[in-house]
């Protein structure tokens, strides 16, 4: 019932007006039945957008900090995504990651939509990078299309330290769906996952254009914060 009143009466309205979203390809998204929507992550505006212009409902998979963000922001950032259905992810991978596959293939097994950004997080400059494997081994176990897709300028309306999106005209673009029939049953094979999460990157990039880098982001992130920090460790050690 939240879902319905956000997207409906509250938030749908607000970010249609502010953002002016141009839709390509929703043919390409199925009236009923499984699938899952695989996209690029620019912005913190990309958990709404999409959500407020499909015609159904769709079941993102959101990072679990989001979940347990200390204070009252992290409180009513918790709230606010539980009451509108979305699963926790806990990044740090192997086993801490399986509760949220199991409960995206249950998604998809109730025939619904499922939304995830195979990134695992948020791209700091604007490229496109290289696709954790989750979202292969979910197509894989429940038999899934996958329908990849391109939000295009939400980076700009609202980078990354920015509190508030700006005023602007955002596009949703969504491509074929990717069948990988052809894998099924072979979802424990790590080179099988590997390229399918590949085939997949590749679509979403012909879709948004973005400069593609094969490197995790989550890996690119932590490696410039390092450095970033060694070196205002060495500004404030140098003597005067």
């Amino acid at each position: 019932m939240i879902y319905r009143l956000l997207k409906y009466v509250f938030l749908g309205p607000l970010l249609r007006l502010m953002f002016r979203p141009r839709i390509e390809g929703m043919e390409h998204i199925p009236d009923s039945g499984r699938a899952i929507v695989a996209g690029n992550h620019l912005s913190f505006t990309d958990h709404f957008v999409m959500p407020a212009i499909l015609p159904r409902r769709i079941t993102f998979l959101a990072k679990a900090e989001y979940f347990t963000g200390p204070g009252l922001k992290g409180r009513l950032t918790a709230a606010f995504f539980r009451s509108v259905g979305q699963i926790p992810v806990d990044r740090s991978g192997g086993k801490a990651s399986q509760a949220a596959v199991t409960a995206a293939i249950e998604v998809l097994e109730r025939d619904e939509l499922l939304g995830i950004y195979p990134e695992g997080t948020r791209s700091h400059d604007g490229r496109l990078y290289r696709g954790r494997t989750g979202v292969a081994v979910m197509a894989l176990r429940a038999q899934a299309p996958v329908i990849p897709c391109a939000v295009l300028g939400t980076f700009e309306l609202q980078p990354p330290g920015r509190r508030f999106p700006r005023i602007g005209r955002v596009t949703i673009r969504f491509g074929e769906p990717l069948d990988f029939s052809r894998f099924f049953g072979m979802d424990e094979q790590r080179y099988v996952v590997r390229s399918v999460t590949d085939e997949i990157m590749y679509a979403i990039m012909a879709l948004s254009g973005q400069e593609y880098v094969d490197r995790y982001a989550g890996e690119v992130k932590a490696e410039q914060a390092a450095l970033a920090q060694a070196g205002g460790g060495r500004l404030r050690r140098k003597p005067h």
